[in-house]
């Protein structure tokens, strides 16, 4: 009888592996040696099989701690390949994930999924854009169902097959004493389906990935970190199955001259020292739907540098259409970096005055 090779090394993982690590390591071999990908391959499904035993034995806390102190030996007589009710659950729930949750491998009486999965992607707006909202094209590329075998997965001219294992339930139950155990049918992996000729355009799958454009509509006054929903835009399973969603998460450009604060635009204004000291009339910069834009702001009579000025109505559109936030405006000093010979003698002549208390 040949030697039992070492649990990690089926598992092609380290002896510190966390259970998520473990959990992706055996979804990687299962979905590599599974029997429906590998029709008639007995070397793929004795793989198969050996990665489920070790995945059975180190996700079960007690008989991973037995197996790191004695190896197989310490689970001889102890069920180290066995199943059990807490194994069955974690089983349920991989297969599920495996093959069911983008559409792959057609349909089948015992496949959970209702719709298909959701997407998720990101999108970079200018703060102009984010502003006034827009609407804009995005790059989506996602399993689609194969045009080849209108995603069964089958080859053309062949159809999946009721699993003769499950009766096309996806699950499979054994009595021991007065319990009943469920776990998902080992020979299809829950589908409740087998593919005796795959497709060779998906492999089995139902499904391949393509590139599509979604048109995606972003409000007037949406922010960075928020997110979309676009209903029915996600990963499309086909089988009659709904589409999933697609998420647009946004990050907002930073601009040159406008800083957000919520609904609030603030800008800084460089204002000469003249107008600063005796007022005036200013042109401040304004965002526009359009381009660039300005209004006229009036500087009071001895206004000091960091004074601030709240133009209402002219920040950021609120969510909800009630109204929209400030635009606000930061008045600081221009110093100039070159300055004449006259310019010197007016400045000694205004700090004398000055001085005067005049």
């Amino acid at each position: 009888m040949a030697e039992k090779r070492d649990y990690y090394e089926v598992l092609g993982c380290s002896r510190d592996a966390s259970e998520d690590d473990l959990r992706k390591a055996f979804r990687r071999e299962a979905m590599k040696h599974h029997p429906d990908r590998n029709p008639g391959n007995a070397e793929a499904e004795a793989l198969y099989k050996e990665a489920n035993e070790a995945y059975q034995v180190l996700n079960d806390a007690e008989k991973r701690r037995v197996y790191d102190q004695f190896g197989h030996a310490g689970l001889e007589g102890g069920g180290g390949g066995g199943a059990s009710g807490d194994i069955f659950s974690h089983m349920q729930d991989l297969f599920q994930e495996m093959f069911s949750g983008s559409g792959f491998g057609g349909g089948g009486r015992g496949r959970r999924q209702q719709r298909g999965a959701d997407l998720r992607i990101e999108a970079r707006l200018s703060l102009r854009e984010a502003v006034y909202g827009c609407k804009r094209e995005i790059d989506v590329r996602a399993p689609s169902p194969c045009s080849e075998c209108s995603g069964t997965g089958a080859q053309a001219g062949t159809r999946p097959e009721v699993c003769v294992g499950c009766r096309g339930a996806g699950q499979v139950s054994t009595q021991r004493g007065f319990v009943m155990f469920s776990s998902p049918c080992a020979r299809c992996a829950g589908t409740g389906q087998t593919i005796k000729s795959p497709c060779g355009a998906c492999r089995g799958q139902g499904a391949v990935e393509k590139a599509r454009k979604v048109t995606v509509t972003f409000p007037a006054g949406i922010d960075n970190g928020q997110r979309l929903r676009v209903s029915g835009q996600g990963v499309h399973p086909g089988g009659g199955l709904q589409p999933g969603d697609l998420y647009v998460d946004v990050e907002v450009e930073e601009d040159a001259r406008f800083e957000r604060d919520g609904q609030d635009l603030i800008t800084r204004l460089d204002v000469s020292f003249p107008t600063m000291v005796t007022g005036g009339a200013v042109q401040v910069p304004t965002l526009e739907a359009d381009g660039e834009g300005s209004t006229v702001l009036e500087i009071p009579t001895g206004t000091a540098p960091g004074t601030v000025f709240a133009m209402r109505g002219r920040g950021v559109p609120r969510l909800d259409g009630r109204g929209r936030g400030n635009l606000v405006v930061v008045a600081q000093v221009a110093v100039p970096k070159k300055v004449s010979s006259k310019a010197h003698e007016l400045l000694a002549a205004l700090e004398a005055e000055l001085a005067k208390g005049g």
